[in-house]
């Protein structure tokens, strides 16, 4: 099946094989060699953190929206904020 690196090129299965045993034995392999822990990022750029305080009963009216539709806090949040930014266009 093998996989599509970020610059283009397609990895096999028995490539990213070799390059994991070459990982595991502690050797890198020619190229990129800066590891970035985490989660990619989601949007492009860097996420920072925003807050602010509300009612514990609108914080659980805002979890029960965001759940009913498949999204965390955040996701709801940010898509509530995306649509305002937007109709000021």
């Amino acid at each position: 099946m093998g996989v599509k690196t970020k610059n283009g090129v397609v990895l096999s299965d028995e490539q990213l094989e070799h390059i994991a045993e070459r990982f595991e034995h502690g050797e890198w392999p020619e190229g990129e060699t800066r590891i970035v822990r985490g989660r990619p990022h989601l949007f492009g750029e860097a996420l920072k953190s925003i807050t602010y305080k509300d009612t514990a009963s609108e914080i659980a009216a805002m979890d029960a929206r965001a759940a009913s539709l498949g999204l965390s806090r955040s996701e709801y949040l940010r898509a509530l904020v995306r649509r305002d930014l937007a109709g000021m266009a």
